[in-house]
């Protein structure tokens, strides 16, 4: 009996958090409506049996119990109540599947008139290219790929030159229109999804896969990766914005074509060392850091990594929280740097300075810290060398203090709150796995050892 309850309760639990429960589809936003429909029926289907059968079950066990003045029959055939259950269950699997393939078949068959684009996924990281006045995405090859051309376009294609490059998380869309997504991996399994959108997709290294959509209302939407693509998966996020054609059009034309972006002026390291000048008095001339000053060492840093550093004080992407007061101090030095090539300039002449590993500040657990490192080892690398490919500076040979209070700030909002600070949103997340100021101390021991 305590089992015919059991079912009993099951059943009627979860028939309330079904029709209680306040979680439900995100409002759509796309032509996808039909796999709305399509995931309903399947409930419904699914959700009959599951309440058929149990409380079956709960029948047959009340029905058949045990007693002494009775005996169990043993019937091990029965070919009409075989029949009944093979032709109920087809018509049940029929019924979940046609609706389904119905939607593929659209799904998979996108109208002439749909733009495309493509979506470039790696760990963990979302870029965008948009073909150019030619209508024609160029040609791509993974050899081509450097930290010059991320995409691995062919400089040889002519179709390639003038498409628009997007290299950050933020994809923008004209509404009313419809696209189709070519989808590319730079390393493993990837799946690019909307939830608003109903679309998702695999994205395979080696292939070119795609989905199709037409977005239907304005609106700001969050990207995901629905694939387990590593350590930092869930902080593999992006947005897009879906806004009227002129919009659109005016957002497009400020994205650099392909062109563009290897036409760039090359770094001048003595016109950098010039503008240097100013922040040596900070950093020192060696860019060694000074606590006094609190100014981080920087001589450690790649050039790729202080230039968009610059590049997010000039913008205010870094610097313009009220509780950063020493990146606002940083943001008004920017006033030095008049453009992107003086920021090109002292990176490339930061780069070829040296300076002595700075002393440790920080006691802690160095044991305990290489367990809690693991988790930035996936983006930092091993020995806290830093990596391109995931958009991470080094750590190793940095102040303690400095990298304190770096955490503390990612973790309290102070960084990467910024709308424009699409890595700073992933260490925002990463942040909080270090959950208080111990674990802070123990991780910091360890890479004082890197």
């Amino acid at each position: 009996m305590v089992l015919v309850i059991v079912l009993v309760l099951l059943v009627a639990g979860t028939l309330l958090f079904h029709f209680v429960s306040p979680w439900w589809f995100t409002a759509l936003a796309s032509n996808w409506g039909n796999i709305d429909s399509t995931v309903e029926i399947t409930f419904w289907v699914t959700g009959f049996v599951f309440i058929a059968v149990n409380l079956f079950m709960a029948y047959a066990i009340f029905r058949h119990r045990f007693r002494k003045d009775r005996k169990a029959h043993y019937e091990p055939e029965n070919k009409p109540l075989e029949l009944w259950l093979t032709v109920i269950t087809s018509v049940g699997v029929a019924a979940m599947l046609a609706p389904g393939l119905f939607v593929w078949a659209k799904f998979v068959d996108p109208p002439e008139d749909a733009a495309h684009f493509e979506v470039l996924g790696q760990q963990w990281h979302w870029t965008f290219r948009f073909p150019g006045e030619d209508g024609q995405l160029g040609r791509t090859h993974p050899h081509f790929m450097s930290e010059q051309n991320p995409f691995g376009l062919d400089p040889g294609d002519p179709a390639g030159q003038d498409d628009r490059l997007v290299f950050n998380n933020e994809l923008h869309l004209p509404v009313n229109q419809p696209v189709k997504a070519l989808l590319r991996s730079r390393d493993v399994l990837h799946n690019f999804g909307v939830p608003q959108f109903r679309v998702k997709m695999d994205m395979v290294p080696g292939m070119v896969s795609y989905l199709w959509f037409e977005p239907s209302r304005d609106g700001r939407f969050d990207i995901l990766c629905m694939e387990l693509c590593g350590m930092a998966h869930h902080t593999m996020r992006g947005q897009v914005v879906i806004e009227p054609r002129e919009d659109f059009n005016r957002w497009l034309a400020s994205q650099p074509t392909f062109a563009d972006t290897q036409d760039d002026d090359h770094a001048d390291p003595q016109r950098g060392a010039q503008l240097y000048g100013v922040c040596a008095s900070c950093h020192g001339p060696e860019g060694g850091g000074n606590a006094n000053m609190n100014a981080p060492r920087l001589s450690h840093l790649d050039p790729w990594y202080l230039e968009r550093q610059l590049h997010f004080y000039k913008t205010g992407v870094r610097g313009s929280h009220e509780a950063d007061r020493f990146g606002q101090q940083m943001a008004g030095m920017m006033a030095t740097l008049p453009d992107r090539q003086a920021m090109r300039d002292v990176a490339a002449h930061i780069d070829s300075l040296t300076s002595e590993t700075p002393d440790t500040s920080v006691t802690g657990d160095a044991q305990r810290g290489e367990r809690l490192y693991r988790n930035c080892s996936s983006c930092h690398g091993d020995r806290g060398e830093g990596n391109y490919a995931t958009n991470a500076p080094a750590l190793a040979g940095q102040h303690d203090w400095y990298l304190r209070r770096q955490l503390e700030h990612f973790k309290q909002g102070v960084r990467g709150s910024h709308k424009g600070d699409y890595y700073g949103t992933q260490m925002t997340l990463m942040a909080r796995t270090l959950h208080d100021e111990q674990a802070i101390d123990d991780l910091l021991a360890y890479i004082n050892q890197l």
